[in-house]
């Protein structure tokens, strides 16, 4: 039997039809990903193999050098010794030509020379032989030759003895020389100074095969004065010849510059491969290569010395990798190594990337199959986020998706009335089990009028449910309505043996086709209206009517709350300022700063239309610090005193106060500042507005109080607040010249402030009549359209006859 997580999901997939696409997707989801990684797998192996190879030769290059720099040392350091000794030679022929003292008997110069020349021997590592061949006449007799030639052999006895040997009278003619020097010095070319190697010949003199090393010696003019020569033995250099021991079969060699190899191979018991391995590396001939130049298989590494070069031989099916260089003495040092055993260090890194995909290959289909299992739980977890936790109803999010699919519909939005107060009289607990108590009760009602009606029950966010059916006539909606808030109202529900009972307020809105998501939410929008509407008008239940234009009231805010942000970011904020009459000296005095908003096209818009969307989006402290900053700037060159209106809440904002605070210590303008303080806020605390007074009046500024006169709060206000102007309500002033009881207020209040010795303002000064009153009842100053209307300039005119006026 199948279990509950696997059948449920898969009967919800089966039922949307959406398992072939999904399951298809999944499916090219891990083939690409199969692909992925056996494409990096091939990669990473082929890097890997071809670093490890790289890394091979390079062991075989440092193991060939290192033999290699134990043989150049030692052909080196004999060259060295061989060339100290010609030295030696030159001076003693400079000793028997030193004709300051006379000159000396060249004989007598012959047996230090000879000691010379057995120690020179003795301190040759590895020389067999050495001798110094001079020219007839030097050292010697005219027309005699002098030359002394040594041998170094081992006795019985295992120590090493040296005897001289009777030399050639003629050195040319000994048979190391055309070996050595070569046919050109018989051509009368005599060599230049340096060292000279021989091939490796056989003495037959000494029954030995050997390889000379020969420095010519010059006189002090560059005549050639004779040769010295040291022999190597052949046996010392085929000891110098290490075995390159990287792999199990890699050998060294050693050849002549005549191409004969010097060296057995060392390959074990198979002497029948080596010897082929020696005539496939003669048959390369290359030191015939090295001389001219043949670089063989080009190298990476721009470390490696130049004179390294590579073949490749095949001797019996088996491929080598040749790596050969010529030394010093013109011999052609060698390595060979099979590249099967080079290559048999991948055949384990092939194996073990087999096994990585193999193990990955099942990881990766096991992850598959819980990423499946994991699918099909998102896709019933899919179905419970269409699902309300607490009552098994359907929920916001389904609600939106049948309103997509829904062609005709009537939506009936159902909010219990005071639920909050139910959860804090009686805990959450109870507001839980008033909801799942109602989401039984309402689908009965609903199928007991489901010829009326026909509707779904959701359930919304907070205490909110929601009805979704087909459209019906509005006579019948009134009927459901009034029988379902009826059938609410008398619902009696039981927690712990106190029986609660429930209102409601429901909003109903009406389509008749759908629109997709846009009607979606547009229904849910307009449903919400006409349930706070219903709210508002304390109904139970109301319909939205379009014809109200409520929606149009919402975009209207939307716009002006866009303005608003733009003009804030774009400084198209400014201050317009109204002039104040003074009625005792009969000029301007005063200006009151009021805030406005200006377009790109220059038009201006005044406060009403957004400053109550400012407090709604919490920007009204930063259109106060704009018109203070501004304010400031627009009055600090100007004679004038000016007015800036403040909230309760700026005034106990602390950013406002040190911005007000700053440009008072900034100019000595104090004096000329008004604050204005709004009548209609209520003051909640009048220690922090007291702070504020106290602060401002440091730098001999005056504080107002506006609209004076709305409420029973002036008064509180005079008694507490240290004010200095009163400015008296329009209300009371724009009919004073008609309206008795306004005019007795007014002088009321007129003569209560004289005596507080607080100065009055009459705002809303339109007519010519109005004014006269206002002077009548001693009122200080006066303010309103007669004199000017706010504007963005200081002219300030004086006030128009009515005819004048009226003519404009």
């Amino acid at each position: 039997m199948a279990p509950v997580w696997w059948t449920s999901p898969l009967n919800l997939w089966r039922g949307k039809r959406t398992i072939h696409p999904i399951m298809g997707l999944f499916v090219l989801l891990i083939g690409l990903f199969f692909t992925g990684m056996l494409l990096l797998s091939h990669l990473n192996l082929n890097y890997s193999q071809q670093a490890l190879s790289d890394l091979r030769r390079d062991q075989i290059r440092d193991v060939f050098f290192a033999s290699l720099t134990r043989i150049e040392a030692r052909q080196l350091a004999l060259a060295r010794q061989t060339s100290a000794f010609s030295l030696i030679g030159e001076t003693f022929y400079r000793l028997s030509r030193d004709r300051s003292t006379g000159g000396t008997d060249q004989t007598r110069l012959q047996a230090p020379l000879e000691r010379a020349l057995r120690q020179h021997l003795q301190n040759s590592d590895g020389a067999s032989g050495a001798g110094i061949w001079f020219e007839p006449g030097i050292l010697a007799a005219p027309g005699d030759t002098y030359s002394s030639y040594f041998v170094q052999s081992e006795s019985g006895s295992g120590a090493n003895t040296i005897s001289r040997v009777v030399a050639a009278t003629q050195y040319r003619n000994a048979p190391w020389f055309d070996l050595t020097f070569g046919p050109k010095w018989q051509a009368d070319q005599p060599p230049v100074e340096r060292v000279y190697w021989s091939p490796v010949y056989f003495d037959f003199a000494n029954n030995r095969a050997v390889l000379t090393l020969a420095v010519p010696m010059f006189s002090a003019d560059r005549q050639l004065i004779g040769v010295v020569t040291t022999d190597w033995a052949a046996t010392e250099i085929i000891d110098l010849v290490s075995r390159v021991a990287v792999t199990d079969n890699s050998f060294a060699f050693l050849n002549d510059r005549n191409n004969r190899n010097l060296s057995s191979l060392a390959q074990g018991q198979d002497t029948v491969l080596e010897q082929q391995l020696i005539d496939a590396i003669l048959a390369q001939n290359l030191a015939a290569a090295s001389k001219q130049g043949d670089p063989g298989i080009s190298l990476t590494s721009e470390a490696m010395d130049d004179r390294l070069r590579t073949r490749v031989v095949t001797v019996d099916e088996r491929i080598y990798e040749l790596y050969y260089a010529t030394t010093p003495a013109g011999m052609i040092y060698g390595a060979g190594v099979p590249r099967d055993e080079i290559d048999s260090v991948l055949v384990p890194m092939e194996e073990t990337n087999t096994h990585i995909l193999l193990i990955t290959g099942s990881v990766l289909l096991l992850l598959s199959l819980l990423l499946l299992y994991r699918i099909l739980q998102l896709m019933r977890d899919l179905q419970a986020s269409y699902t309300d936790a607490l009552t098994g109803l359907p929920n916001r999010a389904k609600l939106l998706k049948d309103l997509e699919t829904q062609s005709g519909a009537c939506l009936m939005l159902i909010n219990l009335d005071r639920f909050k107060e139910l959860n804090s009289l009686f805990g959450e607990a109870c507001g839980d089990g008033v909801l799942v108590v109602l989401a039984s009760r309402i689908p009965e009602f609903c199928r007991a009028h489901a010829a009326v009606f026909k509707a779904r029950l959701y359930k919304l966010p907070g205490a909110e449910f929601a009805l979704l059916g087909p459209t019906i006539k509005e006579s019948e909606i009134h009927e459901f309505a009034g029988q379902l808030s009826g059938f609410l109202r008398h619902q009696s529900i039981d927690w712990q043996q106190q029986s609660l009972s429930v209102d409601a307020s429901a909003g109903i809105a009406c389509r008749v086709r759908n629109r997709g998501k846009a009607a979606a939410g547009q229904l849910l929008s307009q449903a919400t209206i006409a349930l706070l509407r219903a709210r508002d008008h304390l109904r139970n239940y109301m319909i939205y009517d379009s014809q109200e234009q409520v929606e149009k009231g919402y975009q209207q805010n939307l716009y002006w709350a866009r303005r608003l942000k733009d003009a804030l970011i774009n400084n198209q904020i400014v201050p317009h300022v109204q002039p104040i009459f003074d009625n005792r000296r009969e000029c301007i005095s005063k200006y009151e700063c009021l805030v406005r908003m200006e377009d790109e096209r220059g038009e201006v818009a005044t406060a009403g239309h957004f400053l109550g969307i400012a407090h709604k989006l919490r920007l009204g402290r930063q259109l106060t610090c704009v018109m203070i900053d501004k304010s400031f700037e627009l009055f600090r060159q100007q004679p004038y005193e000016f007015s800036i209106n403040l909230s309760y809440a700026d005034l106990v904002e602390p950013e406002v106060l040190d911005l007000i605070l700053q440009h008072l210590r900034d100019g000595d303008i104090g004096k000329r500042v008004i604050f204005e303080i709004l009548e209609s806020d209520g003051i909640e605390n009048y220690s922090q507005v007291l702070h504020f007074i106290e602060q401002v009046k440091r730098f001999g500024c005056q504080i107002a109080i506006d609209d004076f006169g709305t409420g029973y709060a002036n008064f509180e206000h005079l008694m507490r607040l240290n004010v200095d102007i009163i400015k008296i309500d329009g209300s009371l002033i724009q009919n004073l010249d008609q309206d008795r009881t306004a005019f007795a207020i007014a002088k009321g209040i007129v003569q209560f402030a004289r005596s507080l010795d607080i100065k009055t303002v009459a705002e809303f000064v339109h007519s010519e009549d109005v004014q006269a009153k206002v002077v009548a009842l001693g009122i200080d100053f006066s303010q309103g359209e007669y004199f000017r209307m706010p504007g963005a300039t200081l002219v300030a005119p004086t006030p128009a006859s009515r005819q004048e006026r009226e003519s404009n």
